[in-house]
């Protein structure tokens, strides 16, 4: 059985965020404080281990990945990847979906203001323990002080992870580091500054954090440990051309080899410092597993690629996983023991990509996705008339389906994750573990960065493509962003990754370019409004006024 490590203290249920004062405190049923934190284990318990309760989440908006109207649908049904098609009366939701992939979102989208409050909660949850820790008696020993500076660390590593994200979403946000401010005296920060905050306190803090892995079942098993660090620290190099610039609709960015970084004593422009933290993990023993599936079955906690998960356990963790519940037809969950809703599928773009339905198909494909004539235990899915077979379309898909004879069926589902047949809640509460992070993407990024320093990087491309049975190919701009789009389908860096290449505003079947948008301001989306009315000193981002 997994290790449960969240612990239902006083932080979490601390700070539900108001609308309009997002640093509000609104605390119930909490413990008392001198309940909470008698002792070095309360301490680690209540200030530290309580923050992983909110890395997975089991309503809209909450958690990292496994929800949905949240950080993960902004990155990935905003692309090419993905789609959530009107399917008659089904999946209109005001819009929603539609604005998503059309970038038609405005600053008053109730999803964007709900995950600027999600972020912003950890936080200042992260604040409020490192005041705890700091608070904390004089200790007795040595080794007493020794644990209070690697909680403060791992808190402030915590906490600049969610920073990462908020930045990556929003541009510009408050850089807030304690409890006692004045909400209505934050200023914005510019989305540099943040960067080099986020960057800074990973620096800071990574030598301090447990030198051990995050996945596997153990004391430090969905921790923020030294690679989970590293890693974010790789992703905040690869990406500092992106990063750095603050005015990101003049379609001027800057260098990365003229970016530098100070690593460890030395100097390094953005591509090597990446490369850097690229290489740590061989510290750690991470290799690809022999398939790409082994990374997403039901025991993937076992799994010797994944780098950051969010634990699932439906007997330990209130955590929620949808993407199955929610993209595959009724009929389908029925067969699998679950509910469904049928919603969301691949694009024409993905099907592209992975040259479906040609003889040199990629061979993850089947894994990534439903498509066709599905079987499930060896045995043909059928419709609710028990004769049918299901059949998936994927060609059919467009975003409007309202009329279309495949409204039902049209688009090639999620996948990915193996089924599991112990799941609870119609098969959203499962024991497959969230990947967020994942060696395969180490080695596209270590591919990338070195090509965008002028070296080779046709090795660590071609280490993922092998796994999978693809032939070799040369290291290029065109063939990374592609191989990305074919490993890491459905985990939610492709708005990342097409940002970064240059593509995200572009247009793709089904979505319309708007006008003034090759200035690329939906590569940051909106202030919430509701921000902006309660801080009337706070500057919408450009695009958006």
């Amino acid at each position: 059985m997994k290790r449960t490590i969240y612990f239902l203290i006083a932080a979490t249920v601390l700070m539900l965020m108001s609308c309009k004062d997002f640093l509000e405190e609104k605390q119930r049923d909490a413990l008392t404080e001198d309940k909470a934190f008698q002792s070095m284990n309360d301490l680690k318990n209540n200030a530290v281990l309580s923050l992983y309760n909110y890395i997975g989440g089991n309503s809209d908006s909450q958690g990292l990945q496994g929800t949905g109207r949240g950080v993960y649908d902004l990155n990935t049904m905003t692309t090419d990847e993905a789609i959530t098609p009107t399917r008659g009366g089904d999946w209109y939701d005001g819009g929603f979906w539609q604005d998503l992939f059309l970038h038609t979102w405005g600053s008053s989208n109730t999803a964007l203001e709900n995950t600027w409050n999600y972020l912003f909660k950890v936080v200042m949850l992260c604040n409020s323990s490192l005041e705890r820790i700091d608070a904390y008696p004089n200790p007795e020993h040595l080794y007493d002080e020794t644990m209070l500076d690697n909680y403060r660390a791992e808190v402030r590593a915590v906490r600049a992870m969610f920073y990462f994200y908020l930045m990556d979403l929003f541009g510009r946000v408050p850089i807030v580091t304690t409890n006692d401010v004045n909400s209505s005296e934050l200023t914005l920060a510019n989305r540099s500054q943040v960067y080099q905050f986020i960057v800074k306190e990973l620096q800071e803090t990574r030598l301090y954090l447990p030198w051990d892995r995050s996945n596997y079942n153990g004391e430090n098993y969905g921790r923020v440990t030294i690679p989970v660090a590293n890693f974010l620290l790789a992703k905040l190099m690869l990406n500092a051309e992106i990063y750095s610039d603050d005015n990101w609709t003049d379609d001027i960015y800057p260098d990365g080899k003229t970016i530098t970084f100070n690593v460890l004593g030395t100097t390094m422009n953005a591509w090597e410092a990446c490369q850097f933290y690229c290489n740590t993990f061989k510290d750690f023993e991470y290799v690809l597993e022999e398939s790409l599936a082994e990374n997403f079955t039901t025991t993937n906690e076992k799994s010797r690629e994944n780098i950051f998960t969010i634990p699932m356990d439906p007997n330990l963790y209130s955590n929620r996983f949808i993407y199955f519940f929610r993209s595959r037809n009724c009929c389908h969950g029925s067969a699998l023991g679950g509910g469904s809703e049928n919603g969301p599928c691949a694009t024409i773009e993905t099907l592209r990509a992975f040259k479906y339905g040609k003889p040199d198909q990629d061979t993850r494909f089947d894994i990534t996705f439903y498509a066709d004539t599905i079987y499930e235990n060896g045995e043909v899915v059928l419709m609710d008339d028990k004769v049918t077979p299901l059949v998936y379309y994927p060609w059919e898909v467009k975003l409007n389906l309202t009329g279309s004879p495949y409204v039902e069926l049209a688009g090639a589902r999620f996948h990915k994750y193996a089924p599991d047949p112990n799941a609870n809640a119609d098969g959203r509460a499962c024991h497959n573990d969230i990947v967020l992070f994942r060696y395969a993407d180490v080695l596209l990024m270590m591919a990338e960065a070195k090509l965008r320093n002028g070296e080779d990087g046709t090795a660590e491309l071609n280490l993922v493509r092998r796994r999978s049975l693809m032939t070799d190919t040369v290291a290029t701009l065109e063939t990374i962003l592609n191989e990305r789009h074919l490993e890491l389908a459905w985990e939610g860096w492709r708005r990342n990754d097409l940002i970064r290449f240059r593509q995200f505003t572009r247009s793709y079947t089904d979505r319309p370019q708007l006008p003034g948008e090759e200035n690329g301001y939906t590569t940051v989306f909106p202030i919430p409004s509701s921000m902006i009315d309660f801080h009337p000193s706070w500057k919408q981002n450009p695009g958006y006024e």
